[in-house]
């Protein structure tokens, strides 16, 4: 790799077929879930930064301002945002590469050949992104995953959910394609997040990402914080739900949907109109009764 956007940081690592893992953000991402997932995994493998890409060549400064720390007048740091590669193990020992960061804002053909020569170089052996979008579920039940991928061979391995829709694509998307051009299996794991907590942390959507990398490219991550917070999170919203008797209506019916394997409602989460006017009321108690606990 000689690129001028992208510098190293550190000794080119020894890895041993490493999985690339993929967690940009800006795109499609409901509670922060896949994000979540990415940083407790890059924790888990104690990945350490290895590349950086130049955030002149890639972010665009109007959609993602540096973050400026200011105290008492006294203006003392200014935080970028990167995108960086990171190199890690998971708990068994395999080699793992994070890429993180923003998604770029512009030059996708240059980013998307730089990783895919990157990938090259180190023998990666799978490529894997994670992601999120908010649908007609209930949280009582665990998040389902769909996939994405170029390729049919990827696709036949694993049990997940699989859409036919038309939807703007991610760069994720665009490193998908790169991938397989290259022969590199690639494959994109989708969780779907209840409509109604969309906007606040979901780690169940979290740890279900974690556990279909793991079922579809062999990496094991204990993400023990996000575990524990899946139970303390589902006691809350069962106790505001049980004190609301339109609410427990909304979420029986969300279960029946479930539970029936009705997974055809739009990817934006839409579903039958009383249940999304629910959801809507239900979010904002939810968000308010959170808010309260904390």
């Amino acid at each position: 790799m000689d690129d001028p956007s992208a510098r190293w940081l550190a000794d080119r690592p020894e890895v041993t077929d490493p999985v690339l893992l993929v967690g940009l953000s800006g795109w499609i991402d409901a509670s922060g879930a896949a994000k979540a997932a990415v940083d407790a995994a890059g924790v888990d493998a104690r990945a350490s930064p290895i590349l950086e890409f130049d955030d002149d060549t890639y972010v665009d400064y109007r959609a993602r301002r540096p973050m400026m720390e200011l105290r008492e007048g006294l203006h003392s740091v200014l935080h970028w945002e990167r995108i960086v590669l990171s190199s890690g193990t998971d708990q068994t020992g395999q080699d793992v590469l994070v890429l993180h960061g923003p998604e770029p804002d512009m030059a996708w053909h240059r980013f998307t050949g730089i990783v895919g020569e990157l990938a090259v170089e180190f023998g990666v052996r799978h490529m894997a992104h994670l992601g999120a979008y908010p649908f007609a579920v209930p949280h009582t039940r665990p998040a389902r995953l769909s996939i994405s991928s170029p390729s049919q061979d990827v696709l036949a391995r694993v049990p997940f959910l699989r859409s036919t829709i038309d939807v703007p694509a991610g760069a994720a998307a665009a490193l998908e394609r790169e991938m397989h051009d290259r022969g590199i299996p690639a494959i994109g794991i989708w969780a779907q997040v209840p409509h109604y907590i969309a906007t606040m942390p979901y780690p169940s959507a979290s740890v279900a990402l974690l556990d279909g990398l793991r079922e579809s490219t062999g990496l094991v991550f204990d993400a023990a914080e996000l575990r524990g917070e899946v139970l303390t999170q589902g006691r809350r919203l069962d106790q505001l739900v049980a004190n609301n008797p339109e609410h427990q209506s909304m979420l029986h019916q969300l279960e029946q949907l479930y539970d029936a394997g009705d997974d055809v409602a739009d990817i934006d989460g839409g579903g039958p109109s009383l249940e999304y006017r629910s959801g809507d009321e239900l979010a904002a108690e939810v968000e308010k009764f959170l808010r309260d606990q904390d």
